[in-house]
């Protein structure tokens, strides 16, 4: 009889799922609860029934999705995955599962970040699924960040000091290294290794690509250091979201404060109101 072992990654989820509901949670992934639980109850009501709800991924949209399952009247919704972690969770949840294929408008898009600036642009990821976060993200009529407090900054690139995701095809690897170390004197480019508990070589994201981090410390400029990178030969997408949150939640990690943070338009612009 052949024998088919569950992978690693599965068998982590597995336990997350019962972790979340049996132990008690640290400081940070409470704040990450807070947080979801708080924008899921404020921007997901009844009168998204037949509503179209795009999902992030990582561990804080892991806490949205557990709030979703708790509210029988978001039950109806189609949910749209950025990832196949967040595609597992829904049909672990027994959610109604959508593909963005399937629609070319999303109502609200709910989703992670690694930081987030007092503009509230954000740099994203972290797990290597940008671009399909993205896809989702612009196809949102509202985009919802949602994170703990420590993802908090004045200017990206200063908390998060892994660097700025960037996928690319693997023929354009070198490339694109040499490209960016031309532009950036001072960048730091890495290809992102697996674990070695996972796999050994680079991450591998969902669409067969690789990802790199670009360590340039402070960004004054997300929105050009985005378009520079973005029109390289060979880069799919660059994990700097400008101009596309309306709100972002952040929970505490010492209280059970939320903060939150949203864009007031007016007749010149828009304003990021703190409350």
């Amino acid at each position: 009889m052949l024998l088919i072992r569950p992978s690693s990654s599965l068998l982590r989820h597995a336990i997350a799922f019962r972790s979340l509901a049996t132990h008690s949670l640290s400081k940070a992934e409470r704040g990450k609860q807070l947080a979801a639980y708080r924008a899921v109850d404020e921007m997901l009501d009844s009168s998204l029934e037949k509503g179209i709800i795009g999902l992030g991924s990582g561990s804080t949209i892991e806490h949205a999705i557990e709030r979703i399952h708790q509210r029988k009247d978001l039950h109806s919704v189609v949910y749209v995955p950025t990832s196949f972690q967040t595609k597992r969770l829904i049909l672990h949840y027994n959610l109604r599962l959508g593909n963005i294929d399937q629609y070319t408008s999303v109502d609200l898009t709910i989703d992670g970040a690694d930081e987030v600036d007092a503009n509230l642009n954000a740099i994203k990821g972290g797990g290597a699924c940008l671009f399909q976060e993205r896809l989702v993200a612009q196809a949102s009529k509202k985009f919802v960040l949602i994170a703990d407090e420590r993802k908090k900054s004045d200017k990206l690139g200063s908390k998060y000091l892994r660097g700025i995701p960037i996928e690319i095809v693997p023929m354009a690897l070198q490339t694109v290294l040499f490209n960016i170390q031309n532009m950036w004197e001072n960048a730091t480019v890495r290809l992102r290794m697996a674990t070695p508990t996972d796999k050994a070589g680079p991450v591998v994201t969902d669409n067969g690509n690789l990802i790199l981090d670009c360590q340039m410390g402070p960004i004054d400029d997300p929105v050009n250091v985005y378009r520079d990178i973005k029109l390289l030969t060979g880069v799919v997408d660059v994990g700097l979201f400008c101009n596309m949150a309306e709100v972002a939640y952040f929970g505490g990690l010492e209280d059970e404060k939320v903060d939150i943070w949203y864009k007031q338009k007016s007749g010149k612009g828009s304003t990021v109101v703190r409350s």
